[in-house]
């Protein structure tokens, strides 16, 4: 146990899924096995979403993580007092649940910081919730990214089973996408995912990179992003040493990403790989917060306000996300990656 990560488990938006998911894995001791947990967040909410779960364990109220007690049974919880269950609806958007949820980040993020936590894995958050609750960010990545002073890349990555994921554009304008891609951006997606993976203990992953046109471009003339981008970028990172193929186009790369021929997929835009992974396999997707001097992971689905206090949500996607901070948490120790300075260069 004392060889193991120290994790910071956030419960996540307090209206929302998080509190039951947290509190299932806590009594089903889907926890331990991957970590030496603190969870983080008003133990009020905890307690009562161990009532609508109908779970029950030692939870043991700490000011510190040294106070931590680590031990089956025990669960060690960092109390942020901030959330009055009588103040919020489960279920509903919430002001008060918003601003909860980001402070909670940035206590983790704190913690890692100085040394204390190894990194975090966070139950889903509602981003109209962070907002309205002042941390008004176009995602939790930019917040990180903001409090880390991060000023190069720092992506989602996203992870079904042995597949991961990452995209040279993210959160933009389909109708932007095109003049966002550059060799460089391209280079900077592949580069990304190997680094991630290598950190995951994947040694050298094979990387299919998807196609921006229809049928991949039809040598050019269909769109000439391939010819004039994708494939420079391609050659760029054999060059370098990375195992990458393609141009395919994406319902190709998927085919053959599912079949195994390939670990990793780089995608041009958001749903280019969302649609093809949530279709796959929604339940159980990883979301990871690449290129931080931190292991940050979460559920790659929503908070679900619709299930939100019906004892009715699964917690594979958790559990899975709990094991990947923990994994990359060990590789970052290993590697000593302390700071920005060793993080990679660009814009996502």
């Amino acid at each position: 146990m004392n060889n193991k990560p120290i994790l910071g488990i956030l419960l996540g938006d307090a209206c929302g899924v998080g509190p039951e998911i947290i509190a299932k894995l806590a009594e089903n001791n889907r926890l331990y096995p991957y970590c030496r947990p603190v969870i983080i967040g008003d133990a009020r909410i905890l307690e009562q979403a161990m009532k609508i779960t109908g779970s029950s364990f030692r939870v043991q109220p700490i000011d510190a993580v040294e106070e931590a007690r680590w031990e089956r049974g025990n669960y060690p919880v960092l109390d942020q007092k901030n959330v009055d269950p009588k103040d919020i609806e489960i279920g509903k958007v919430s002001r008060i649940a918003g601003k909860a949820a980001g402070d909670m980040l940035i206590t983790a993020m704190d913690l890692c910081l100085v040394g204390e936590l190894d990194g975090f894995a966070f139950a889903p958050l509602n981003k109209t919730s962070l907002k309205m609750g002042g941390h008004d960010f176009e995602s939790e990545n930019k917040l990180f990214a903001h409090h880390l002073k991060i000023d190069g890349i720092s992506c989602e990555v996203n992870v079904l089973g042995n597949l991961w994921t990452s995209r040279v554009t993210s959160h933009i304008p389909v109708k932007d996408v095109s003049a966002n891609l550059t060799v460089d951006s391209i280079q900077d997606a592949m580069r990304l995912i190997h680094k991630t993976m290598k950190l995951a203990k994947v040694e050298k992953p094979r990387i299919g990179v998807a196609a921006l046109n229809p049928h991949g471009g039809e040598h050019g003339t269909c769109g000439t992003e391939e010819i004039d981008v994708i494939i420079p970028a391609i050659r760029q990172a054999k060059l370098e040493g990375l195992d990458v193929y393609g141009p395919y186009p994406s319902d190709i790369l998927f085919v053959k990403a599912f079949e195994g021929i390939f670990d990793a997929a780089v995608t041009m835009y958001h749903d280019q790989g969302q649609i093809a992974l949530k279709v796959k396999g929604f339940q159980y997707g990883v979301t990871f917060h690449a290129n931080l001097p931190v292991a940050i992971a979460t559920a790659a689905h929503g908070s679900a306000f619709d299930i939100a206090g019906k004892n009715l949500v699964t917690t594979d996607a958790m559990e899975n996300a709990i094991k990947m901070a923990g994994a990359v948490a060990e590789g970052y120790r290993e590697q000593r990656v302390t700071g920005p300075e060793e993080m990679l260069a660009g814009v996502c």
